[in-house]
């Protein structure tokens, strides 16, 4: 950091208890500041388990890696700095928020780890000056410089001309001054409610005739954009300093002493107690409302804000000192994502161009195709996002819903794309054709409970059966039926996948959907479907492995296996790997010599490469332009003994025994020759990959080749339709987006 440059941040030096906090511990790998490993004293051997919360924070600080990349386009790493940044509030809003409840409540121990939460939030808070001086030097000293030499630039107010404040001043006077409040706090007038994550102004003003000052806040309007457009030539002032530029609007007659703008973070984790609510959508409803009101866990400010106007926001927000972040701004970095979507296409990732799967495209006169024609035929694996959302998961849906012989759909929803959804459209078309149409919806998916609300609304009223699955289980698979009138009889259709019915995001995240007319796994949806909407109570299954119920037997039962083998191998794939009884099976596998990769894309709890433990385990982490979300496990290298699994669970605690999950195996050779593609190319990149030391520690794996498996996934699908392409009767086009 540049001699004399303000600290751009702490938290402050003590903890809730006084004591002063130990420096970041653990070893500072490329791109990465810590070590998952607390301190837990000497002579208590290997370390089993690294701390789930510090693992969150080293995925964040992956994410951030990508925005110090100068191999990634430019508006894409400010992409990638707000992605980081949101990653961070959700972290504080549910995982200090609840380290602090239990640190409140007096638990001694928590998270697999087991380490008291008063020091887990130690750690944390030590951790992030690091993390956050890496934000600063990332968004000051290399992005803003960048964008400044592309014609991109956030000014501050005092470096405008005055031609350019007065086009500002006119700005804010015909659509900012409209929707501002000024909330004064004096006797009359307590000190108002600061919402969760909002952005806001801690004003002084002076009484001239009286010589009285004054405090009063002013929230920044969320519904406005964050950067103010100066000109047509991408120079852009935050929202923030036009409002404060014009403070002598709001409080006409008095004199502006100071202003600063401050950031509070609440905990925002819905606590729902099923057994005492007998409408859980009116107690989500109802918790929702409350949210706003949580404990705050988090106060940011910048550097400058004077120290009486500090202990005011920290006595009235109840906001301990070491919650306190001074932060070089503009704060909320979540909203430089505005800039992302600049009209600037050189600044960015080449369009993404998603294929169709050669059996799905349209005829030699553009017709689509009958999908349950091809289904019967054989069953279809689709990998988004580089397999089109549109023509494959939801084409599905869509053309069952309009099909005169499907009597039913049944489908879950956990995140859609709101009021835009094509997949629940075509629910809504379908109850309204007569369909029977079965939606179990969780309202308890974190920060989407709101439209979730409204969807389960918007389909009762069209006469659509909803459910909201099975008491104190929150419903994360992602299943879909359909039952279709044929001439020897009903037959099952169904999509069994690792993402959400969310063509959003099916654009970003990497996924994995089998669509299927196998009669076995129709059957087991049906019961399936049975247990999350009624009370049958399921617990054996012909091909399905569901949580909590076939799921972790079966998974340690085949992890045993390997390991009992002369040359047992596993190869898995998921989001996260917490789980402490999967964990030390694979520890077990390991001493036995079971060869383990592992492509852990966030938090991982396992400790690899450890000697007389985990030295046959290797973790890896892809993160790059496509967030990987499939999950995909693989038992065995013997022809004729190897198991393919995809669906919707992690290694977790929560996916095991908490949530109804999913998972199915994939019996189609060519099928699972696809997955064994996906798991081999992640475990040979070395331009998107990151490796988990025995210390705990994430290093970026050194670029020898040069396989970056997101882009060569891609150009694997591409050369699969372009060969489909060239057989007659397909049209060219097909897939594009």
């Amino acid at each position: 950091m540049p001699a004399g440059r303000d600290k751009p941040l702490a938290p402050t030096d003590t903890t809730p208890d006084g004591d002063v906090t130990s420096p970041p511990i653990g070893v500072r790998a490329v791109g990465v500041s810590t070590s998952a490993i607390a301190d837990r004293g000497v002579g208590d051997g290997p370390v089993r388990l690294l701390d789930r919360e510090l693992s969150w924070l080293q995925f964040d600080e992956r994410v951030l890696a990508l925005a110090e990349r100068e191999d990634v386009p430019l508006l894409e790493r400010v992409r990638f700095l707000a992605i980081f940044a949101g990653n961070l509030d959700e972290f504080f809003q549910v995982r200090v928020a609840g380290l602090k409840e239990q640190v409140a409540a007096g638990v001694v121990g928590s998270g697999v780890a087991d380490l008291p939460p008063s020091q887990q939030l130690r750690t944390i808070h030590s951790m992030l000056r690091d993390v956050l001086v890496r934000q600063d030097e990332v968004l000051h000293e290399r992005l803003l410089p960048a964008l400044e030499e592309q014609g991109i630039r956030i000014s501050d107010w005092a470096d405008l001309s005055a031609a350019e404040r007065r086009h500002c001043t006119e700005v804010f006077e015909e659509q900012i001054y409209p929707v501002l409040t000024p909330l004064a706090v004096d006797p009359a007038h307590p000190f108002p409610y600061i919402s969760n994550l909002s952005l806001n102004l801690a004003v002084t003003v002076r009484d001239p005739a009286s010589g009285l000052t004054r405090f009063a806040r002013i929230k920044v309007p969320p519904v406005l954009p964050r950067l103010l457009a100066v000109d047509e030539t991408g120079r852009f002032v935050p929202l923030e300093q036009v409002i404060a530029a014009n403070l002598g609007h709001l409080f006409a007659g008095l004199d502006v002493v100071a202003h600063h703008p401050f950031r509070l973070t609440r905990n925002a984790d819905l606590e729902i107690e099923e057994t005492e609510a007998d409408d859980l959508l009116l107690a989500i409803e109802s918790e929702l409302s409350s949210r706003r009101f949580g404990r705050a866990v988090r106060l940011e400010i910048e550097p400058d804000m004077p120290d009486e106007v500090l202990r005011l926001l920290q006595r009235e927000l109840a906001v301990d000192p070491e919650d306190v972040y001074r932060l070089r701004g503009p704060l909320d970095l979540r909203r430089l994502a505005l800039l992302a979507e600049l009209d600037r296409p050189e600044l960015k990732y080449p369009p993404l161009q998603p294929t169709t799967q050669p059996r799905l495209s349209t005829d030699a006169q553009g017709q689509d195709p009958d999908l349950f024609a091809v289904l019967r035929a054989g069953d279809v694996l689709v990998q988004h996002p580089y397999d089109a959302f549109s023509t494959s998961t939801q084409a599905f849906v869509e053309q069952a819903a309009l099909d005169p012989q499907v009597l039913a759909i049944k489908q879950t929803l956990y995140r859609t794309s709101g009021q835009d959804s094509g997949i629940v459209r075509a629910l809504l078309d379908a109850a309204a054709n007569g369909k029977q149409v079965a939606a179990l919806i969780e309202l308890k998916a974190r920060f989407d409970e709101e439209t979730n609300i409204e969807w389960a609304r918007a389909l009762e009223e069209v006469g659509a059966h909803v459910a909201y699955g099975v008491m104190g289980y929150k419903t994360h698979t992602k299943i879909s039926l359909v039952v279709r009138r044929e001439g020897d009889g009903l037959r099952r259709y169904a999509h069994i996948g690792t993402g959400n019915y969310n063509d959003r995001t099916a654009r970003a995240y990497e996924d994995l959907g089998l669509l299927t007319a196998d009669p076995a796994l129709g059957a087991d949806l049906s019961d399936l479907f049975n247990v999350l909407t009624g009370y049958a109570r399921h617990t054996q299954y012909r091909r399905l492995l569901v949580a909590p119920t076939t799921l972790r037997p079966r998974l340690l039962e085949l992890i045993q296996r390997e390991a009992e083998a002369p040359e047992g191998r596993i190869t898995a794939k998921m989001n996260s790997l917490v789980d402490p009884e999967i964990i030390e099976a694979l520890y077990s596998a390991s001493r036995a010599g079971t060869r383990v990769d592992l492509l852990v894309r966030g938090i991982c709890c396992l400790v690899p490469g450890v000697e007389g433990m985990s030295e046959n385990i290797r973790v890896r982490s892809i993160l790059g332009r496509y967030l990987e979300h499939s999950r995909i496990y693989r038992f065995g290298q013997t022809p004729g003994e190897v198991v393919h699994l995809m669906g919707s669970a992690d290694w977790m605690p929560r996916n095991l025994d908490r949530r109804v999950e999913a998972v199915t195996p994939v019996e189609d050779p060519a099928l699972r020759a696809r997955l064994d593609e996906i798991l081999e190319l992640g475990l040979s990149d070395d331009v998107l990959a990151w490796e988990l030391d025995s210390d705990g520690a994430w290093h970026r794996v050194p670029t020898l080749e040069g396989i970056d498996s997101q882009a060569e996934l891609h150009r694997r699908a591409r050369r699969r339709a372009r060969v489909d392409r060239e057989r007659p009767g397909q049209d060219p086009e097909r897939g594009k987006s």
